[in-house]
């Protein structure tokens, strides 16, 4: 293995987490009338896609098998993204999903203290803390930096393809719950938002619409 792979794979999951942010999904879901049940359907079907996903570009040997975990896990977080827009949009909360959100959601069981800061419980409701984006790219870089040591895991098991797709499978399919259990605790209870960060220090891509 390349010795440069696990620096430049960090920083290129990060970068890939910065344009996430600049964009949150839309969702094609309404308000429920038992979000919940809606919820946990949006989750199983998630969870299936994410862990087919990753299961197929698990498959291929050797040097490929390294070539395409970055690829894997931006496109399971693309599944997971959509996931957490559709499981805010059932809550009723699709209007309010904020960059912060969309981050803590996607990353608190896998880096929680680089997010830890953005959303905090409060009781029964949760406060949401606007970011700067140097603090969104700190942020970044930390879970970059989790989840690449992670991946070099990852990448070790792939020495044996079909196990490995079985694996790697299972895992986006238990990552996935997890974020949507995330997603299901935060939108199902009362969300309260600070005000927002200066407006020369926000995103400076897409604009969230919140």
């Amino acid at each position: 293995m390349n010795a440069t792979l696990p620096k430049e794979q960090a920083h290129a999951l990060s970068e890939a987490i910065l344009r996430f942010l600049g964009h949150i999904p839309d969702s094609q879901r309404h308000p429920a009338a038992s979000p919940e049940e809606a919820a946990r359907r949006i989750t199983g079907a998630a969870a299936s896609r994410a862990a087919t996903t990753a299961g197929v570009l698990a498959l291929p040997p050797g040097p490929l098998a390294w070539a395409t975990i970055l690829p894997e896990i931006i496109a399971v977080w693309k599944i997971q993204a959509q996931m957490v827009a559709d499981i805010a949009a059932v809550f009723d909360k699709r209007a309010q999903l904020s960059r912060e959100q969309m981050l803590y959601c996607l990353f608190r069981h896998t880096a929680a203290q680089a997010v830890r800061d953005l959303v905090v419980r409060v009781g029964e409701r949760y406060l949401v803390r606007r970011a700067s984006y140097r603090s969104l790219e700190l942020a970044a870089k930390k879970v970059g930096i989790k989840v690449t040591q992670r991946a070099l895991g990852k990448g070790i098991s792939r020495i044996i393809p079909l196990l490995s797709a079985v694996g790697v499978g299972g895992y986006a399919w238990y990552d996935t719950a997890r974020v949507a259990r995330t997603a299901i605790e935060l939108f199902g209870s009362e969300i309260e938002h600070e005000l927002p960060a200066p407006a020369d220090d926000i995103l400076e891509t897409e604009p969230t619409r919140t």
